[in-house]
């Protein structure tokens, strides 16, 4: 019998042991004993760690059955922004990305070119060399934190070995085997549950299961990819990696340096004969400038770097016969006409519908009644209509005609000058568009009233309680419960019942009651706002504060806010001065909610900026815009959002608005970079 001191050295002999093996075995595919040997060793590990579970280590090896069950997963704000890449389709386009880079750098780049795995980003946090933290992607600027799964995934090491920094992230795609997969739909389909359509989805739904026990069944894999922290081990994106590689990090081998057009080309064609014999799926191949003092240089867009783009592999095509064109009507009126298909098999799903994406698509394409059309998936991801194969037209057969008048509700429809789409008019009494405007208000990322859905909502509206986001707020629980309807699906074959029991009703009226809270950027992005997407909506809730103010917005206020253009400028003001949406707004606002920024009171700390007004605009090196407009607060400044004949500095950094730069000179207002404002506040 072991005493307790040998006990737990034995424990954490064996935890290094068998981690060493692992990452033989999974990250450099050289194991150095048998199977048989390496299941004896964590035998032993496991009986120890029962007899002695004081001596368990965090990162036991132990730990990647998952023996835990999660309930929920915590979200966490990014360290660093998850961005997305810039994608491209053409080898043009790679050529126009190259000489975007050379004109800014004046000098001959260096480019790394990776595989563009199909899987799931998730961004990994090491501190003092273990495992702390496991990131998705999210929103890109919060995500959910997973290491209780990322855990179970045998080539993420818990432990690192070498000369690593104190803290880091290190960036990657966790996916799944296509071996793993086959395995996994075999599985279920002898269960009788429904099949994954593809790796990359069995891969996202096994990442986000609660139980991490489950997850380690599911035999997911990972590379990594991109490192971040404030003091990388090197200067060049490359030799950070192969740091990482030393460190036990599963870096891909799939990597190439390239000095020249002529390179990238060749690792491109490359990969795209060679794909189908990888073991994994990839969709592209990504391109980066591999020096870190260029790539600052640089520097980014709002939503993705400028030293970094995607080329997407050209998509999958198939032929199949139309049967009909169906046309939707969306929550903003748009009216999309959907090719409906004899059932293909296209990049691993069955394909049944595809977009026509309008009237000019229809005409170009020269569709006609009962055509065999060739179907791809844009990006690889949503089916569309890409061509006709006339070789297999009938004679005589008509062609597709756009409608005229909305299919739902039979208005005329109208078509914009410069737009694309029909719309119906119809706003206030066009079902689609009544419910589809509910849908987006309750929606996880507006007013996330979870208790409610897409079959609750239209139940709602059927039954003539809810005819807008303000009646919500007016339900009852006598008016909710003993409600039931019953949907049939599209085929006939079956039926769903939708019932408001005693907990239903009152889980529908405490989530609205809750949704009371929500932050005024979402609030604002729940109303809808033509253009106002999720990001928009934060930038103008930040840049006015409340509706009031934003309301009474000038056109050039508006396209003085960063990202903020004459087409967004124009659908806002266009929203606010229709007095059905100033009703509406009226009557949410009777009801609590949130039209104004809850903004917390900066203590100034010292009254050097003397009520003095800033602009801030550009991408700072020294610090975050928040923090430059949180220090101009606490010296007693002020921030603004659009540059006026009473603004006082404009703060200027790279990739600054031009509008804002052109309007700051007109006017003579003074413009001054980050270190001469820093040598204002701070002296330095």
């Amino acid at each position: 019998m072991l005493t307790r001191e040998e006990a737990q050295k034995r424990i954490m002999d064996l935890s290094h042991e068998i981690n060493l093996h692992n990452y033989r075995y999974y990250v450099l595919s050289q194991p150095v004993i048998s199977d048989f040997e390496f299941d004896r060793l964590l035998k032993e590990l496991e009986q120890l760690e029962q007899a002695f579970p004081e001596f368990v280590l965090p990162d036991s090896p132990t730990q990647r059955i998952g023996a835990d069950l999660t309930k929920e997963f915590a979200q966490v704000r990014h360290k660093y922004p998850m961005m997305s890449l810039g994608n491209t389709y053409s080898e043009e386009e790679i050529a126009d990305f190259d000489q975007r880079v050379r004109k800014i750098l004046v000098e001959v780049p260096e480019y790394i070119c990776e595989l563009k795995y199909d899987g799931v980003a998730i961004g990994l946090t090491y501190r003092n060399g273990r495992l702390v933290q496991a990131l998705t992607r999210g929103d890109g600027e919060q995500g959910d934190d997973v290491i209780a799964n990322a855990r179970t995934i045998k080539s993420i090491p818990l432990t690192l070995w070498g000369d690593y920094p104190d803290e880091f992230e290190i960036r990657g795609e966790v996916f799944m085997p296509r071996s793993s997969f086959n395995n996994l739909n075999s599985e279920r389909a002898q269960k009788g549950l429904p099949l994954f359509a593809n790796p990359r989805n069995a891969a996202s739904g096994s990442l986000k299961m609660l139980d991490p026990a489950e997850v380690a069944s599911r035999n997911l894999d990972c590379f990594l990819y991109h490192m971040l922290g404030e003091n990388p081990p090197a200067d060049d994106h490359y030799q950070c990696l192969m740091k990482a590689k030393e460190w036990g990090l599963k870096v891909s081998p799939y990597l190439a340096k390239c000095h020249s057009l002529e390179e990238i080309y060749s690792f491109i064609h490359l990969w795209d004969q060679g794909r189908k014999e990888l073991p994994f799926d990839i969709d592209g191949i990504v391109i980066k400038v591999n020096s870190y003092r260029q790539q600052q240089m640089l520097g980014y867009t709002a939503k993705s770097p400028r030293w970094a783009i995607a080329y997407k592999f050209k998509a999958e095509r198939v032929s199949t016969p139309l049967l009909s064109v169906a046309y939707q009507v969306g929550r903003t009126g748009a009216v999309t006409p959907v090719a409906n298909l004899e059932p293909v098999q296209l990049a691993g799903t069955t394909v049944k519908r595809a977009s026509l994406h309008n009237a000019d698509i229809i005409r170009k394409l020269d569709l006609h009644e009962g055509d065999h059309v060739f179907v791809e998936k844009g990006g690889e991801i949503i089916p569309k209509v890409v061509g006709v194969d006339i070789a297999m037209r009938m004679p005589d057969t008509a062609p597709v005609i756009f409608i005229t008048h909305c299919p739902e509700c039979g208005t005329q429809l109208i078509r914009q000058e410069n737009e694309a789409a029909h719309y119906c008019p119809n706003e206030y009494h066009c079902p689609p568009q009544i419910k589809g405007k509910l849908e987006h208000f309750i929606s996880r990322k507006a007013m996330n009233i979870d208790s409610l859905g897409e079959g609750k909502i239209e139940m709602l509206f059927d039954k003539g309680l809810v005819k807008d986001p303000s009646d919500l707020y007016s339900l009852t629980y006598a008016q909710l419960f003993g409600l039931e309807k019953v949907y049939i699906s599209e085929d006939g074959l079956k039926e769903k019942k939708i019932s408001f029991r005693e907990k239903t009703a009152q889980n529908i009226l405490e989530g609205i009651e809750q949704s009371k809270q929500t932050p005024f950027e979402k609030v604002l992005y729940a109303l809808g706002i033509r253009y106002a997407g999720e990001t928009v909506a934060k930038k103008l809730a930040g840049a006015f504060g409340d509706i009031d103010k934003l309301k009474e917005a000038t056109f050039e206020e508006l396209i003085s806010v960063e990202e903020i253009g004459d087409k967004i400028a124009e659908s806002v003001r266009s929203y606010f001065s229709d007095p059905d949406n100033v009703a509406l707004i009226e009557k949410i606002r009777q009801h609590g909610i949130r039209f104004s920024a809850e903004k917390a009171v900066a203590e100034i700390i010292e009254d050097k900026l003397g009520g003095k007004s800033f602009v801030i605009s550009g991408v700072f090196s020294g610090y975050s815009r928040d923090r430059l407009k949180e220090m101009i607060e606490k010296y007693g400044g002020r921030n603004v959002a659009a540059v006026s004949s009473k603004t006082d500095y404009l703060l200027a950094g790279e990739g600054m608005g031009p509008a804002k730069l052109k309007k700051a000179r007109e006017l003579g207002v003074k413009i001054i970079s980050e270190k001469e404002f820093l040598k204002i506040v701070e002296g330095f």
